[in-house]
């Protein structure tokens, strides 16, 4: 026993040793092989979609362009879904997500989430006009559609008891409730926002009736051992270049986004120090 000892702590400092030097390679390796790795969304407007070129264009593929030409290496677009996207980073097939990723704790024992986040949306239903939801407790019992993987769909589940369906991707989901096949779409109130100001006539008959609710900060996503190494001190650092300096609030008008309170109130609050 005296001798296993020793052993399994030479082992433990061995394993700690290559957690760390991967932590600090991260930085050194994407510019080794010249490619930043992103994880992304394609049907998420305007934060992350398909072009009619067929190219991925949004507010988050300008700030991942950012990150990229900032290591001065190439920017690669991976399309993720609210399922795949944790894992993804995991298994090292990419380095970085930057996919409307709200940041919670359960997620955070999992994945590294950066800070200053550089975003906040809430929960809220696109509905037809026609149903009259007046309150969250009108969809009790009323089919729900809802997209795999979204943080508040156990919460709205627990709350307010919709028959939930459960889609594998936004577009599914909101094609569900265009098809009557529900009440309500239930997702991030930024989407519906921008889908509603959109001017598809797809839409015209909907509405968002509901207050938005459980606000959430969103966040770019690294592994665990990236977030107090090199790589994931360059992304807080630029996160808090974007929010000081008010420059994610001009990407939302460049992508007829609605102002964001948060990122006011994150401007005046690093503006003031």
């Amino acid at each position: 026993m005296k001798r296993i000892l020793p052993l399994l702590v030479l082992l433990a400092t061995l394993c700690l040793s290559v957690t760390a030097a991967r932590a600090e390679d991260t930085l050194a390796a994407v510019k080794q092989k010249g490619v930043l790795v992103v994880g992304v969304k394609n049907d998420y407007r305007p934060w992350g979609f398909i072009d009619p070129s067929g190219q991925i264009v949004g507010l988050e593929i300008d700030l991942a362009r950012e990150i990229a030409d900032r290591i001065g290496v190439k920017l690669e677009l991976v399309p993720v879904t609210a399922v795949n996207r944790m894992e993804f980073l995991r298994q090292g097939r990419i380095d970085l997500i930057i996919a409307t990723l709200g940041d919670t704790p359960e997620r955070r024992k999992v994945i590294g989430m950066i800070e200053p986040n550089y975003f906040a949306g809430a929960s809220n239903v696109l509905a037809p006009k026609s149903a009259g939801l007046k309150s969250w407790a009108d969809l009790k019992g009323k089919k729900l559609c809802a997209v795999q993987g979204a943080y508040y769909n156990r919460r709205v589940a627990q709350l307010y008891q919709p028959d939930m369906v459960v889609f594998p991707a936004v577009p599914d989901g909101m094609n569900a409730l265009a098809a009557g096949n529900c009440v309500g779409f239930l997702f991030d109130d930024t989407l519906i926002e921008s889908t509603l100001a959109g001017g598809d006539p797809k839409w015209r008959d909907y509405d968002m009736p509901l207050p938005s609710e459980d606000p959430q900060l969103w966040a770019m996503g690294v592994r665990l051992e990236d977030v107090n190494a090199p790589f994931g001190k360059l992304l807080s650092e630029m996160s808090t270049e974007w929010l000081k300096s008010g420059h994610i609030l001009d990407l939302e008008k460049k992508w007829g986004i609605k102002p964001s309170p948060y990122l006011q109130e994150m401007r005046d609050k690093l503006a003031a120090k």
